[in-house]
This record gives structure tokens, sequence and C-alpha cells, in this order.
């Protein structure tokens, strides 16, 4: 291990993309770790200078001064410590940079000291797949001598007959991330940035007893661009079955999918005795995403023959999850926002409170089709059924869920002391 890393509490950071990048952004900021191991896996530019100003700039966010402090004028100081192996700091935090090895079992974690590795690569997301697997495998960072692996991204097994593994389990920051077991859980899974902003809409909603009765939901995420579209259209690749990502992201809406609801059942178990639907809509923006969320309640009436879930009702309970439970994960608006109001925001969802709508039926069930289930009335029976529509913001990249990824690592870390 080079002498500047020795005795220092190490994160490693496999790739960096736009997850790896704002990650150890967002990590320098809360300042939890005494340096960082970053792997390329590959040559960046022409030299180190290149490679700092990748890690210096972003088109979306700005520069990293300005994020770490704001419009003062102060810069991080960045400096090169170690041209050859090679290694910077940034206001202090020695970062070591890898350039060889894209296999995870060929990282050398535990020659740097690695006790956690963030994978951001998006490639690494089968727990199920083997070590020495020829493409990789997420479980090669442990063979390299890493304690625990966080992806993230949803796992995706490629083995349909396997969903689990006994070692892995999917963790949300503030809704689940208590649940981790050190001594069992080895690779654990962010989830999703969609799957994050979901879980912070639907915990208020399952914590509180007039809400917990839902017949059915629905989401779609209007979502901002992402790497894995095409600046211009492309020819898709052999096999491929959705054409639609192909086609230029600068010029189009695009209907996609997202596995959030699916995901989400791994943290809110409850979530799979409700019919649950989720849709994805591509945008032509670079960061900031809303979920719309349709959700139908059973509903009661109060002594006055008024429906108690209500928008006043939900508004109040979201309000009083964000001062509470949720405080700083969860924040309530009632502010006319647009997408660009929330870039950078830090937390996980902001319900946006002034679009909340409710509206309440009747569902008619009559004594004929009562008798056919076994139950005997003289007369139909009217249930009173509420529908709501919810609207949350979050920053798919560096605010909602590299924050929620960032804090979970911290968690992680700290539960290994």
């Amino acid at each position: 291990m080079d002498t500047v890393m020795l005795n220092k509490n190490l994160l490693g950071i496999n790739g960096l993309g736009r997850i790896g990048k704002l990650n150890l952004w967002n990590q320098l900021m809360l300042g939890h770790f005494d340096g960082y191991v970053v792997n390329c896996g590959r040559e960046v530019g022409k030299n180190l200078d290149d490679l700092i100003h990748v890690i210096e700039t972003d088109s979306t966010y700005g520069s990293l001064h300005k994020f770490l402090y704001g419009m003062s004028g102060k810069k991080a100081e960045i400096k090169v410590l170690d041209a050859e192996t090679p290694i910077i700091s940034i206001d202090g935090k020695p970062i070591k940079i890898l350039r060889k090895a894209r296999n995870p079992k060929d990282i050398n974690w535990a020659g740097d000291g690695i006790r956690i590795v963030v994978d951001c690569t998006g490639t690494f997301t089968d727990p199920g797949a083997a070590a020495d697997s020829p493409k990789g495998s997420v479980r090669g960072h442990l063979e390299a001598g890493a304690q625990k692996v966080i992806v993230s991204a949803p796992f995706k097994f490629k083995d349909p007959t396997r969903k689990s593994s006994d070692d892995a389990t999917t963790l949300i920051y503030g809704i689940n991330h208590s649940k981790f077991d050190p001594r069992n859980d080895q690779i654990i899974s962010a989830a999703s940035c969609t799957t994050t902003g979901l879980a912070h809409m639907m915990l208020p909603l399952f914590e509180h007893h007039a809400t917990q009765q839902i017949v059915t939901a629905s989401m779609s995420t209007i979502h901002a661009t992402t790497n894995t579209q095409s600046i211009l259209d492309s020819v898709p690749s052999v096999g491929a079955s959705d054409l639609r990502k192909n086609r230029s992201v600068l010029n189009n809406i695009i209907l996609s999918t997202t596995g959030a609801a699916k995901t989400l059942e791994q943290v809110m178990p409850q979530i799979s005795k409700i019919g649950f639907m989720a849709d994805s809509v591509r945008v032509p923006t670079s960061t900031v995403s809303l979920i719309i969320l349709n959700i139908t309640f059973h509903s009661q009436l109060d002594k006055n023959g008024e429906p108690t879930v209500s928008r006043a009702f939900l508004n109040r309970i979201y309000k009083e999850a964000s001062e509470g439970s949720q405080k700083d994960l969860l924040v309530y608006s009632e502010r006319q926002n647009v997408s660009a109001d929330l870039i950078g925001s830090m937390a996980a969802c902001t319900l946006e409170a002034h679009e909340t709508h409710t509206r309440t039926g009747f569902l008619t069930l009559s004594k004929e089709v009562l008798a056919a289930s076994g139950v005997s009335l003289e007369d139909d029976i009217s249930l009173p059924v509420t529908h709501a529509k919810i609207f949350g913001w979050y920053d798919n990249e560096l605010g909602s869920y590299v924050n929620c990824l960032s804090r979970l690592t911290k968690y992680v870390d700290q539960q290994l002391i």
C-alpha cells in the first residue's frame, strides 16, 4: 500500500461515470472516509491533468468547487501527490487512481486495504454470478479483498430461476437501511433512483392507518435522459427488442420501462399485495425526474358523509412525515416547482403538494354478486373508494440518488467498526 494511504479508512469506487464521479463528490462533502481508491479500468485522456479535469467539472452541476463551497469563490485544493501511481488529493483527502483492471476480481482492493467498494459501473448487477465469470462479476470484488460491495443499481439475475441470493440484499437509505446485517450481507443493492423516490412517497401512506388499505396503484416517472440512450438515432444491436432506445434523446419523448415497483417489493414486502404497475417516459433534460403516483384506497366516510382520505388529509400526512421520521429525505413543498428548481436537491423525494388531487366514488356490489361469493344480503352495498394522484420530484443523479447512496455507504461502514 502507498505510504500516503496507510492507516486510513478508505472507500473503493469502481467506475468514474455519472454516478461514480458524483458519488466521489458527495463523499468528499460528507467527509466520513479518510481517502478513496477509484478504479477507472482504463487510461483517461492524455495525462493526469485530463483525469483531474473530469473529476473537477460537470456540465449539469457545475464545478466541484461550487458544489463544495457554493458561490463563495473558494476552491477545493487539488494536489498531485504521486504522478506515477497516480495519487492526487482534494482538500487533503488522498485519492488513488487505478487504470488497468476492468474485471472486479483483478482489482487489488486487498492491497489497498479497502473494506467497502461501491460499484458504479452499472455492469455487474448479478449477485448470482460466480466471482470468476469470464466477463466479470460483482462477487469479483469480494474475491479481490473487499468485505462488502454496494451496487448503485438494482440486482438483475441472468438466471431466470433465481430471484435472490443468500448473502445479497436491497437497502434504501431512510427506508430499510437499518436492516443491514454485517454478518450476512456481503452484496448490497442501493436500488435505483426511481425506486428510492417512490419508496419515500409510499412510506408515509403505509405508516398511517387511514391509507394502509390500498386497492391498487400505478406510477409513471417522467425521467431525465441517461447515458444508456442514443444522442442521435443509431442502429439497434442484434436481438434488440426495444427500438426506441436507439432513437435520438435530443429530439424525442420516449416511452420506456422501469423495474421500480418490482424492486420496491424487496424493500417494502407489502407492495406485493397490491396490483402495482410502473412505466417510464424519457424526456430530453439532463437531470431531475418526476414520479406521478396514482393510488386507490379503501376509503371511509366521516360522520358528515365526507371521505376521510382527501387532498388536505394526504398533504398533512406528507408534511408530518417530512418534519418527523423522514426529515431531510422527504421534502414537503407547496411551491409551484419546475424541474430546474430541484437540480442538486438532496431530498430523496420532494412532494409537490400543490398538485395532490383526490376523488371519491362508490363501488356497488349487488346482492347477486355477493351471493355468488357466499355472502347473503337483502340489499346491494356501496363501498367508498378514493383515488389519489400524487406528484414527487427527485434528482436522479447527484441529489436524490447519490445522496442516499452515500449515506447508505457511510452507515454500512459504521456497522463494520
